[in-house]
C-alpha cells in the first residue's frame, strides 16, 4: 500500500508539474505607467456629483470631457466596465472560465477585432476618434490609481477596445446572437426557402420583454399648454452590461448632453441636450440571415458557389480558458469563412451567416453626432449613417417637432425569397452587398396627430390610424414585424383618446399599471372564466379571485398575483389571438398551488409579490410584465420567499420638456442610484424609494443647479 500510495503521488507531482508547464498563464507584460500618465496629463476635467452623486462632467473640449466621464464610470462601476471590455477583445474565458469562451469564440468568428483595427482610421472621423481614445486614457489613469481593483493584462485599454465594445454589441441588439444560438441546436431549426415565394413576409415573435421599451413624444399642437414632451423609457437589467447609468456631459466646445450611458461607452446613449432629444426602443427587423451551404464530398473545406467548388477562407480560434488558479488552458476551434460571411459546421449541416453591420464600426461616431445635434435636420444627417444598425428612435426638440423613425441597416434583398428562413448558399445573387438609403426606412415627422409612440411594436401603428404609414409601402424584404405589445396597444389608446395632453398627463399614461381590454391576458382569463372546472374547489376559487380583477397591477390589487403568475406561464410578448403557449387550467393550477404554498391564499395583495429589492431596501412596488409601467423578474413561478423580485423592465426614466417658449425642463429617475455596484454608498439604492413612488427629480442641468447640494467636486487629469 506504501509503494502504491507513493507511486500515486510522485504520479500527482508529475501530472501537476505538466499541467503547469504547459497551462500556467504566462505574467501579463508590465503596464507602462509613464505612457499612461502622460497621456492622462493632457486632459483636465471637472467632476461634480449632485445631490444624488450622478457625474456631470466639465471640460474645455470634448476630450476633455470623455476623459472625465471614463474616470466618474470607473469609480461607481469598474466591475462592470472591465468584462466590457475583456469580452471585446475575445479574452473573457482567460478570467471567467468555460462559460466565457463561447463569447470569445464569436469576437473571433465575427472579426470584431480585425475590422475595427482595419477601419478604425479610414471610417472614423478625428474628432469620434479623439473622444474614444481620451475615454480609454481615462480608464488607464483612474485604474493606475486602484490597482487593487484592476486584473491583470488588462491594461492599457485603447480606443479601438472602446470601438469594438461597440461593435460587439450593436448586432445583438437586433437578435444575431440568437440566429448564432439556434446553429447550435441539435437539429436544423427552419426550412431553406426556394423563391418565388407567395408568403415573403413571415411574421414574427414580438421583442423579448426585457429587452423592450416605451417612447412617446407630444407636439405642442397635442399639449395642454403648447409644449413639446419626450419620454425616454427604455426597459434593461436593472444590473450588469446594460444597465443604465446617469451622466451629464459639458464641454466649451458645444458638447452638451444629459441620459443613460452603458458601461464602455463614452457618451449619451439616450437623452437630450438643450436642443433636441431621443429615445430608443428595440425592433426587430430582418438582418441577419442564414445560407446552407453544400460542401464538397471529396474536400470538406470546399463549398459550392455558382456551379463551382471554392476553398474557405480558415482559421483558428485560440481560446485561453481558465481553469483554475493561476492555470489557465488554450483550446482551440475551427474557423471558417465562405463569400457569404462566417460559417458554422454543425452535424445537421453547414451554415454561412451575413449580417447587417459586419463592416460597420462608425455607431459611437453616429451616437456622438447626435449628441451634438442642434436641429433636427442635423440630426437626421446623423441618423443617415444607419451606422447605428437597429432600434427605434423617437425624437423630440425644442422647435415642436416629433418623430418616429424605424431605424435599421436594411440590406438590399432580392425579392421573391423569405428571408426569414435559410437560404441557398450555392448562388452568389443572394449574397447582398448593399444597404437600403435612409429614405426607404419608415419615418414619421410631424404627423397631424401631434404625437408618435413605440412600446416595441409594429411601426405602422405609431400614431392615429389617419396618420400611419401603411405597410404596402415598404419591402417584404424588410422582414418588419407587425405585432402589437400590450404596452403599444394601451399607449396608443391612451393618446388617441386625449386631445389635449397635460404634463401630468404625460407622466400618468407612462405609470399606466393596466392590461388592455383586447389584450392576450384579458383573452386568457376570460377563456378559464369559461371553463366547466368539474367541482375541482381550488380552482374554482380561483375563478372567483379572477372574476374580480379589474386587469390593473397596483400594488393593493388582490387579483393580480393569480392573474399574472397565470399569464406569465401562457403568454410570450405579444398582442395577438395565436394559441397561448400553456393549458391554461394547469397554468391555473399550478399559479394556485404556488400561492397557497406560499401565502396561504390565493389573493395576497400584488405588493406582497411584485418587490423591489436592493440591498437592504425592499419595497412593494405596482407594474408586472408587458405593463407601461414594466416589471419583469424572468421567472414563470414564485422565488423561494413566495416574491417576484425585479430583475428588468422600468430603469433610468427621463422626461423632457420644451415649454411653449422654448424652455428645457428635464426630469429623470434611476431604479437604484449612482453607486451601481458600491453597497456601502449612500447612493446605492438613494433613488429606489422615488422609483417605486413613480416619482422623478428634476434633473440639474445648469451647473449652478449642480452645485446645489452637490456632494463632491473635484478635477482630474493633469493639464
Amino acid at each position: 500500500m506504501r509503494l502504491i500510495l507513493s507511486i500515486g503521488g510522485g504520479l500527482l507531482v508529475l501530472a501537476i508539474f505538466v499541467l503547469a508547464f504547459l497551462a500556467w498563464t504566462p505574467a501579463p507584460p508590465r503596464v507602462d505607467e509613464t505612457t499612461i500618465r502622460a497621456a492622462a496629463a493632457e486632459y483636465s476635467a471637472r467632476i461634480i456629483r449632485d445631490s444624488l452623486g450622478v457625474p456631470h462632467i466639465y471640460g474645455e473640449t470634448d476630450a476633455d470631457v470623455a476623459f472625465g466621464l471614463a474616470w466618474a464610470h470607473a469609480e461607481d462601476d469598474w466591475e462592470t466596465i472591465e468584462p466590457t471590455l475583456i469580452a471585446a477583445r475575445g479574452e473573457l474565458a482567460r478570467y471567467e472560465g468555460q462559460s466565457a469562451a463561447p463569447t470569445d469564440y464569436i469576437v473571433q468568428l465575427l472579426r470584431i477585432r480585425e475590422t475595427v483595427a482595419e477601419r478604425y482610421e479610414s471610417d472614423l472621423s478625428p474628432q469620434a476618434r479623439a473622444i474614444v481614445e481620451a475615454y480609454a486614457d481615462g480608464m488607464n489613469a483612474w485604474a493606475l490609481d486602484n490597482p487593487s481593483r484592476i486584473r491583470p493584462g488588462v491594461l492599457p485599454m485603447t480606443g479601438e477596445d472602446v470601438v469594438a465594445g461597440f461593435v460587439l454589441r450593436t448586432p445583438f441588439m437586433y437578435g444575431l446572437d440568437a440566429d448564432l444560438a439556434e446553429l447550435f441546436e441539435d437539429e436544423r431549426q427552419r426550412t431553406i426557402s426556394i423563391g418565388d415565394s407567395d408568403t415573403a413576409f413571415q411574421m414574427i415573435d414580438g421583442a423579448n420583454p426585457e429587452l423592450g421599451s416605451n417612447a412617446f413624444a407630444i407636439a405642442p399642437s397635442r399639449s395642454e399648454d403648447g409644449a413639446t414632451r419626450l419620454i425616454i423609457n427604455s426597459h434593461q437589467p436593472f444590473t450588469g452590461p446594460v444597465a443604465w447609468y446617469e451622466i451629464g456631459l459639458h464641454s466649451a466646445e458645444g458638447w452638451n448632453a444629459a441620459g443613460g450611458t452603458f458601461p464602455g461607452a463614452p457618451l449619451v446613449l439616450h437623452g437630450h441636450n438643450a436642443d433636441l432629444g431621443w429615445a430608443h426602443t428595440v425592433n426587430a427587423p430582418d438582418l441577419a440571415d442564414i445560407y446552407v451551404l453544400e460542401i464538397n464530398p471529396d474536400n470538406e473545406n470546399q463549398y459550392r458557389l455558382d456551379g463551382e467548388w471554392m476553398d474557405f477562407e480558415t482559421g483558428n480560434a485560440a481560446l485561453r480558458v481558465r481553469l483554475f488558479g493561476p492555470f489557465s488552458w488554450v483550446f482551440n476551434r475551427e474557423l471558417l469563412w465562405s463569400a457569404h460571411g462566417p460559417v458554422v459546421r454543425r452535424p445537421h449541416g453547414t451554415y454561412a451567416i451575413r449580417f447587417s453591420g459586419h463592416d460597420e464600426v462608425r455607431g459611437v461616431e453616429q451616437w456622438y453626432r447626435m449628441n451634438r445635434a442642434s436641429s433636427w435636420e442635423e440630426w437626421r444627417a446623423a441618423m443617415e449613417m444607419r451606422a447605428i444598425t437597429s432600434l427605434n428612435t423617437v425624437y423630440a426638440d425644442r422647435e415642436g417637432n416629433i418623430a418616429y423613425l424605424y431605424n435599421a441597416r436594411m440590406p438590399v434583398r432580392a425579392e421573391g425569397y423569405d428571408w426569414r428562413d435559410y437560404l441557398p448558399g450555392d448562388r452568389s445573387d443572394l449574397i447582398w452587398t448593399e444597404y437600403q438609403p435612409f429614405d426607404a426606412l419608415p419615418l414619421l415627422l410631424n404627423p397631424a396627430s401631434g404625437f408618435v409612440a413605440n412600446a416595441n411594436n409594429t411601426p405602422f401603428r405609431a400614431t392615429d390610424p389617419a396618420d400611419d404609414l401603411d405597410r404596402e409601402d415598404f419591402s417584404a424584404t424588410f422582414g418588419i414585424e407587425h405585432e402589437m405589445t400590450n404596452r403599444g396597444q394601451r399607449l396608443l389608446n391612451l393618446l388617441i383618446n386625449d386631445p389635449s395632453i397635460s404634463a401630468a398627463d404625460t407622466l400618468e399614461y407612462k405609470f399606466d399599471l393596466s392590461y388592455a381590454p383586447d389584450s392576450p391576458v384579458v383573452r386568457l382569463v376570460s377563456q378559464l372564466l369559461a371553463m366547466d372546472l368539474d367541482e375541482d374547489r381550488l380552482l374554482i376559487e380561483a375563478q372567483d379571485v379572477l372574476r374580480d380583477w379589474d386587469f390593473s397591477t397596483n400594488i393593493e390589487n388582490r387579483s393580480a398575483a393569480l392573474g399574472v403568475l397565470t399569464a406569465i406561464k401562457c403568454i410570450e410578448n405579444r398582442h395577438d389571438t395565436r394559441p397561448f403557449t400553456c393549458e391554461p387550467e394547469e397554468a391555473l393550477r399550478a399559479s394556485a398551488e404556488d400561492l397557497m404554498a406560499h401565502h396561504g391564499r390565493l389573493d395576497p395583495e400584488w405588493g406582497e409579490v411584485n418587490r423591489h429589492v436592493r440591498g437592504e431596501v425592499d419595497l412593494p412596488i405596482d407594474g408586472g410584465p408587458d405593463i407601461l409601467r414594466a416589471i419583469y423578474c424572468g421567472c414563470q413561478e414564485l422565488n423561494e420567499d413566495g416574491r417576484f423580485v425585479g430583475v428588468a423592465g422600468d430603469t433610468y426614466i427621463m422626461a423632457v420638456e420644451w415649454d411653449a417658449d422654448g424652455h428645457l425642463e428635464s426630469r429623470s429617475i434611476h431604479q437604484f442610484g449612482s453607486a451601481t455596484l458600491d453597497g456601502t454608498s449612500p447612493h446605492y439604492a438613494d433613488q429606489a424609494d422615488d422609483f417605486v413612488a413613480m416619482e422623478l427629480r428634476d434633473f440639474p442641468w445648469m451647473q449652478s443647479e449642480v452645485l446645489d447640494g452637490a456632494i463632491r467636486d473635484y478635477v482630474v487629469g493633469g493639464r
